[in-house]
């Protein structure tokens, strides 16, 4: 019987990944700041242009580097939104479920509309209140509706005071939005009942009245479930991809 398993020996350009990045997650390379040319790494390390590039190709697409004009390569901090998508996609892999969306929702939304109430600003309230204007009037158009649900709740995100919850809930929200504008299209009163539900939750906002901002939250997520059924769909089935690349799409538009 063979007691030991296979050493895995990381290829090169995963070392040059691995190494750039540990000088970017220490803090020794900072945002700005410039990590040189292909031509430069290359001397550094030791290794072949096409194994650099590799190397660089994986840091770019973690948002860690950006490449300029030059040819220069600098330090970038991550895009929430990139890595947001790149979750959202692994969950659809993963056959997560709409229960398992909204389970999540009830933990993370009700915890922004709970940080909101003690951090959003002025600016916050005023944006709050032009969403709301902008969704009443356009409660007979799904699409705008949906995409006024979405900035509704990013903006109570951006406005909770803690940005590991708004990045949090990112990736699951991006595969809420489609099936909003489902609900909208299949249950007539849809529209209407969100509209009704961010009223109540801008005021307890305003208001500074935490337990009836939960209580709005919970109920405005709540109903999205009771429209979801309606809507004629299970909630115990998995995110369908066909929902989840239009929602990656939007993301990115």
């Amino acid at each position: 019987m063979e007691r030991f398993d296979r050493i895995k020996v990381p290829s090169a350009y995963e070392m040059v990944a691995e190494a750039i990045e540990a000088e970017i997650v220490s803090g020794r390379l900072r945002p700005g700041d410039e990590i040189g040319t292909e031509a430069a790494l290359v001397r550094q390390f030791g290794v072949n242009r096409s194994t650099v590039r590799e190397g660089i190709r994986v840091l770019e697409q973690g948002g860690l580097v950006r490449r300029e004009a030059s040819r220069k390569l600098f330090v970038c901090e991550p895009r929430a939104g990139g890595l947001s998508t790149r979750i959202s996609r692994a969950l659809v892999l993963q056959d997560v479920t709409f229960r398992e969306l909204f389970d999540t929702a009830m933990v993370l939304e009700v915890g922004v509309v709970e940080g909101a109430v003690f951090h959003a600003d002025a600016a916050t309230l005023a944006a709050l209140e032009q969403n709301q204007e902008r969704l009443e009037a356009a409660v007979n158009n799904p699409v705008v509706v949906a995409e006024l649900d979405s900035e509704f709740h990013a903006l109570l995100a951006r406005a909770c005071g803690n940005r590991v919850l708004e990045m949090a809930r990112e990736p699951a929200a991006l595969l809420f939005f489609p099936s909003t504008e489902m609900i909208c299209r299949r249950v007539p009163e849809g529209a209407g009942r969100m509209a009704q539900a961010h009223r109540f939750i801008i005021d307890a906002v305003k208001a500074r009245d935490l337990e009836l901002s939960r209580t709005w939250m919970r109920r405005h997520l709540v109903d999205w479930r009771k429209g979801f059924v309606r809507a004629g769909r299970e909630i115990d089935e998995p995110v369908e991809r066909i929902f989840a690349r239009y929602a990656l799409s939007k993301s990115q538009s």
